[in-house]
């Protein structure tokens, strides 16, 4: 077989096994709405644990980090990984444990079940789903997008008769991607979707980790035999000539192309490729990063504290308990996906590797031509089933998730509980999902496929952000009005629209907003903006609107005994 074929027949495999996973734990589902929507609350920490990280673990972590570090530099993990780790488990205990208390005393599937039942409010689901629904797209997209992009990259040269480039069209491999999660999350519901996360997450991690070593050694053995490889020998810096010895050897021999990468090129004289290839690197050491910028990206992995479908993995928790491993495990599965991811992309710089001007003028490429590059057809296949676990992860979660809002918060909300079965209920979420991931590959084929996944994240996760406040605010502030979440809410998304069109949506990188403050000019990530107008909107109308009913705020917050 040629060598595609090969990487594809594993993708094929590695894809037909997702779907027999979810056909067969739909077959131990209870058959009712609750188990498709929340396996009946039986997930334990495991498997928590493993849903939780698939799910915030997306495309946007894979191929977005290694085509930002490529393009920006290594400082891409400093500015978001390091804090990501943290701030996510931070949620997890401040937010999860509390809302999966009350989701399970008080019977929630969804936010907009809870923040309707907080706030004494029966229209705040009008004003959220539209605006849940409309962040989640795009999350969506950063999915899909990633997908394409790797495949294509990883297969250049492979398939001479599809396209000009020998690679798989983007849009084929979206679609397939689409119609596999599709079909697993159709019949699998909740139970098939934390099972396929948990197999995935394995998969990816496992598969990453072989990936890295595979880079870094099959680079560090590229820099010896160039004769751009050296070493200390006494006070003398000579040629290194001999192998590299293990990974930690292949770092160090790797590491030290890193800083030669622009004078390398411009020494040999391709300077059309200098500016494609390296953009200017704004964030590629530390002394380049901008400490404003630094500061407010520590906003966005706030974003988890609101992602709809986070909300409705912590509902499906066992016990309390269950989120003890997700707590403490969490950080250390983000420095293990993030560091190789990133270490990957700015290598790519290097030279060490000729990256041609097609795959150099879209970073969201770089990932799959790298693996490509470095491995054979057989570990190639399995390292591109990995990147597309990865992915998949987050996807099935997302398609559940709206399914979910859309039968629970609008059809059945205000058609009658008492109207449809719990058949009905069930059929009614899958013919959303289906809509959905439809639309959604749709979009994936117009022109913000374009638009690098990272840069399209950042401006997805910085609308949920904006949205925290409310979460926050909602579980340890009586005081909170529907009045003031509806104020939050409708800032929130205002300003994020408004700052997100300045962006031309997206397609100004690195776009930030600019302040005068005592005469100088600082430099701020847009979620800051977002963060704080939609924080001090849901406090001061809060402030001076009447309170939800005596019952509602006794529900969530009862006084405490005197005796």
């Amino acid at each position: 077989m040629s060598p595609g074929v090969i990487k594809i027949s594993i993708i094929g495999v590695y894809l037909a096994a997702l779907v027999f996973l979810g056909l067969f734990s739909s077959r131990l589902g209870r058959g009712t709405s609750k188990d498709y929507l929340l396996a009946s609350h039986s997930i334990g920490p495991f498997l928590l644990l493993m849903s939780l990280f698939g799910t915030t673990m997306t495309g946007f972590a894979l191929v977005g980090s290694t085509g930002e570090a490529f393009a920006e530099g290594v400082g891409v993990y400093a500015m978001l990984a390091s804090s990501s780790g943290i701030i996510h488990s931070l949620c997890f205990f401040v937010l999860g444990v509390k809302l999966w208390s009350w989701g399970k005393k008080y019977g929630y599937t969804t936010q907009i079940g809870f923040f309707r039942d907080r706030l004494d409010s029966d229209k705040i689901g009008i004003v959220l789903f539209p605006i849940l629904v409309g962040l989640v797209v795009p999350y969506l997209l950063v999915g899909i997008i990633s997908a394409g992009k790797a495949i294509e990259g990883a297969t250049r040269g492979d398939f001479p008769a599809l396209t000009e480039t020998g690679s798989i069209p983007p849009w084929l491999t979206e679609l397939v991607i689409c119609v596999v999660v599709l079909v697993y999350v159709f019949f699998g519901g909740m139970r098939g979707t934390a099972w396929a996360n948990a197999f995935q997450t394995i998969v990816f991690m496992v598969l990453g980790v072989v990936a890295f070593y595979l880079i870094a050694t099959g680079l560090a053995a590229k820099s010896v035999e160039s004769g751009r490889a050296h070493e200390h020998r006494g006070n003398e810096r000579v040629v290194r000539t001999d192998p590299p010895t293990g990974l930690m050897d292949s770092l160090q021999i790797v590491s030290q192309e890193i800083p030669r990468s622009r004078r390398v090129r411009a020494a040999v004289g391709v300077e059309d490729q200098i500016e494609t290839v390296e953009a200017p690197a704004k964030f590629r050491t530390r002394e380049r990063m901008d400490p404003w910028l630094f500061l407010t990206y520590m906003l966005i992995p706030f974003s988890v504290g609101m992602f709809p479908h986070l909300f409705q993995h912590w509902l499906t928790a066992k016990n309390a308990n269950a989120f003890k491993l997700p707590v403490v495990a969490h950080p250390v599965f983000i420095l293990i996906v993030w560091i190789p991811c990133v270490l990957i992309g700015v290598w790519a710089t290097t030279g060490l590797i000729d990256i041609p001007p097609p795959i150099a003028s879209d970073p969201n490429k770089v990932l799959g031509f790298m693996v490509k590059s470095l491995s054979g057809d057989v570990l190639g296949g399995f390292l591109l089933a990995g990147i597309l676990a990865a992915i998949m992860s987050s996807l099935d979660s997302q398609f559940l998730c709206i399914g979910t809002m859309f039968t629970k918060d609008i059809v059945v909300h205000y058609a009658g509980e008492d109207r449809f079965s719990d058949r009905q209920v069930v059929m009614i979420s899958r013919g959303f999902i289906v809509a959905v991931v439809a639309a959604t590959f749709l979009l994936s084929l117009t022109t913000i496929a374009q638009t690098r996944v990272f840069q399209l994240g950042i401006w997805c996760f910085s609308g949920f952000s904006s949205l925290f406040p409310l979460a926050l605010l909602s579980i340890y502030w009586r005081g909170l009005t529907k009045w003031g979440a509806y104020a939050g809410v409708l800032t929130a998304a205002s300003v994020w629209f408004w700052l997100f069109s300045a962006s031309e949506f997206g397609a100004i990188e690195n776009w930030s907003v600019d302040l005068t403050l005592f005469g100088s000019t600082i430099h701020t990530m847009p979620v800051a903006s977002m963060f704080l107008a939609s924080t001090i909107a849901t406090i001061v109308v809060s402030a001076v609107t009447p309170k939800p009913s005596a019952a509602s705020i006794n529900k969530f917050f009862p006084a405490k005994s005197t005796s």
